[in-house]
């Protein structure tokens, strides 16, 4: 078992997942390490043994240490963590900048310049309280902003890469599939017919 330092303690976070707790959904992830997939604590399917899960404060520290999202309990659609809105509101604006696209061009000096502080410090406040870099986390949520659009909209792949902040419909299919196994397309395939099931 992984414990994430920073979060809660370890017994809260393992009866939290045991219970499947929804209070605790999107307060932290769940990572099971044999299969490299990270889940919210409300996620239905069977549960691992102890010693094969980890626990993250956030989707992109689950992210920056090789996990990838699970399809069944869609992580990006989970509430937003108490850590990213953490105790420093330099940590807070950084993220509402990131969200609006600050990160797309991958610029991390200019957005700790736009801070008021140097990129060194941005970073390591980021490590502290998200567990992924400024990076990192863009990466993340131009990731989650795709992939809410690939289930809930009719917008052609392109449009979808573009409106999430990636630079290129390549540069979308590719981290779609790292993350995903799958590319967008054939995503949004699989999905549709599961989506009109009753």
């Amino acid at each position: 078992m992984i414990y994430c330092p920073g979060m809660l303690d370890f017994q809260t976070c393992e009866t939290a997942r045991l219970a499947r707790d929804p209070k605790y959904d999107g307060v932290f992830f769940v990572g099971v390490t044999t299969s490299k997939i990270y889940c919210r604590t409300v996620c239905p399917v069977r549960q691992p043994l102890a010693k094969n899960v980890a626990y993250f404060p956030t989707a992109a520290a689950a992210e920056a240490k090789g996990y990838r999202p699970c399809l069944r309990c869609r992580p990006e659609s989970a509430p937003q963590s108490p850590a990213w809105n953490g105790t420093l509101s330099t940590v807070v604006r950084a993220i509402r900048l990131i969200e609006t696209g600050a990160l797309n061009g991958g610029h991390v000096g200019a957005l700790a310049e736009r801070l008021g502080i140097s990129e060194r410090h941005l970073s390591r406040l980021f490590r502290k309280h998200v567990g992924a870099s400024p990076l990192q986390t863009a990466r993340t949520l131009r990731l989650q902003h795709a992939k809410r659009l690939l289930d809930t909209s009719e917008l052609k792949i392109a449009d979808i890469a573009f409106e999430a902040g990636f630079g290129s419909v390549r540069q979308f299919n590719a981290t779609f599939a790292e993350k995903y196994r799958s590319v967008p397309s054939r995503y949004r395939a699989r999905r549709r017919p599961a989506q009109r099931a009753p």
